[in-house]
């Protein structure tokens, strides 16, 4: 059923908001909300295999410190084994109605930068696994590591219960408030960090996030990593393994893909860039499930010494498509706009889709055979440390997440579809509370399995 148009010449269908909501209530029917509730481990199971797999394409000289930073703490394991969510999502219960997705919504993958405007923005930080699939699978894993980092907090389960309960909460209910927007008033929600909407506990929080922000500007970050030679040229001071400068070949092709990714940017960006001359390049080792992937930093000069960094990271497969088998990289509507390995643009695609304002410097490139994106370094960047949290903080926070991944997910089509599907009871925020009880008990197990074949020296 559609609304009719009034249009006096013939134009596709209009699907209204209340079809949808009315589509998602009938998918109960098929999909009950309380079966999201169980995990049930595949027989065939081995998150070793996996994480074998995934280091055939990284820079093996790495790998050791990937599995080093994994094996640090469960939670540390959470944020790197995305991959072995993915396929233990696969064939887990759905109602096979697609979004853009994170696909990495891990509590630690949200954060606070800066906008062009210099206003400073809480959102979802980190778009390497997106992908267009099951809205399901960012929520499980947003849910998941809420009762991972609350135990390893050392709250009482109790309080774990509750936490992950107000972060399914979260996204229902601020899905549903979003959606009953029009689609123009979605797109233009910004989560501005000084909106003053949140109890005093949860904005204590962010007024310490602010200011670290506020200090870790782009211009500072670059004087504390770089010094300037006699002609005025910047460098990186190297910081092994963080940075480390590279073979020349690998230099060259690195100020290469600086050069030729400014083609996929804004006019006035690109006008920017031509003023400026790449001085240094180094390899930089970044997060957790990321290291071995192919990462640099390259350093810009202008014409008055002023330097502005840049950050080129490799892009491989989204791990929701390799593992968890979603059926497309990016939504439909952009998905031929590019092909379909061209895992850079997707990158870039799902995240101009998902934040609520994106990097200007944001662009991308395919080079010998690697499809990399490119963005400003560290513009007023800061995560929320979870660890030192107090309870009342901590599902402050964790509040404040499920409305941002609900903004981002409100964005696709489908979101009416998932608010009706949802509904305004619980069901669905008990039954992924209990899920996520379950997987992260399997994760724990997980962290430990990889402790036990690193002893061994079987990865």
């Amino acid at each position: 059923m559609t609304a009719e148009g009034r249009l006096r010449f013939d134009h596709e269908a209009i699907h209204s908001a209340d079809d949808l909501i009315e589509a998602g209530k009938a998918a109960r029917g098929d999909v009950p909300r309380s079966a999201h509730a169980e995990y049930v481990p595949s027989k065939d199971r081995d998150p070793i295999r996996i994480l074998r797999a995934q280091h055939e394409h990284r820079v093996h000289d790495l790998i050791p410190l990937r599995l080093e930073r994994m094996s640090a703490n469960p939670f540390a394991f959470y944020r790197g084994s995305a991959a072995i969510q993915a396929a233990d999502l696969r064939d887990a219960p759905r109602t096979g109605v697609d979004v853009t997705i994170c696909g990495d919504a891990h509590i630690a993958n949200f954060g606070i930068y800066a906008s062009p405007e210099r206003a400073l923005t809480f959102d979802l930080n980190d778009f390497d696994e997106s992908a267009y699939g099951p809205w399901e699978w960012d929520v499980k894993r947003f849910v998941g590591s809420v009762v991972i980092a609350a135990r390893q907090r050392g709250f009482k389960e109790s309080k774990v219960q509750t936490a992950a309960l107000e972060a399914a909460a979260s996204y229902r209910i601020s899905l549903r408030q979003i959606t009953q927007l029009g689609v123009l008033e979605r797109y233009y929600i910004r989560a501005d960090v000084h909106r003053g909407q949140r109890a005093a506990s949860s904005q204590k929080v962010l007024d310490h996030a602010i200011d670290a922000a506020s200090r870790r500007t782009s211009a500072r970050v670059v004087r504390k990593i770089t010094e300037r030679a006699a002609d005025g040229t910047v460098s990186i001071i190297e910081n092994p393994p963080v940075l480390t400068h590279v073979p020349e070949a690998t230099e060259r092709t690195v100020l290469e893909i600086a050069r030729e990714y400014v083609n996929t940017l804004p006019s006035d960006i690109a006008v920017l860039l031509s003023q400026y001359v790449a001085t240094d390049a180094v390899r930089r080792v970044v997060g957790v499930g990321s290291v071995g992937t192919r990462c640099y930093i390259v350093v810009l000069t202008g014409p008055a010494g002023e330097s502005l960094v840049l950050q080129v990271k490799e892009a491989t497969e989204s791990v929701a498509v390799e593992f968890g088998g979603a059926t497309a990289p990016r939504a439909p509507i952009i998905d031929t706009r590019a092909d379909r390995d061209d895992h850079g643009h997707r990158v870039v695609a799902n995240q101009r889709v998902l934040q609520s304002v994106s990097d200007p410097f944001l662009g991308w490139v395919r080079k010998d055979g690697h499809a990399f994106y490119v963005r400003q370094f560290r513009d007023q960047n800061v995560s929320i440390d979870t660890e030192t949290l107090d309870f009342r903080p901590f599902t402050d926070y964790v509040d404040a997440c499920g409305t941002v991944l609900a903004r981002a997910h409100a964005q696709s089509p489908n979101a009416p579809f998932i608010s009706g599907y949802l509904g305004e009871g619980t069901q669905f925020d008990s039954a992924i509370a209990e899920w996520a009880s379950a997987y992260a008990d399997q994760a724990v197990e997980d962290y430990h399995a990889l402790r036990k074949a690193m002893r061994k020296g079987e990865i």
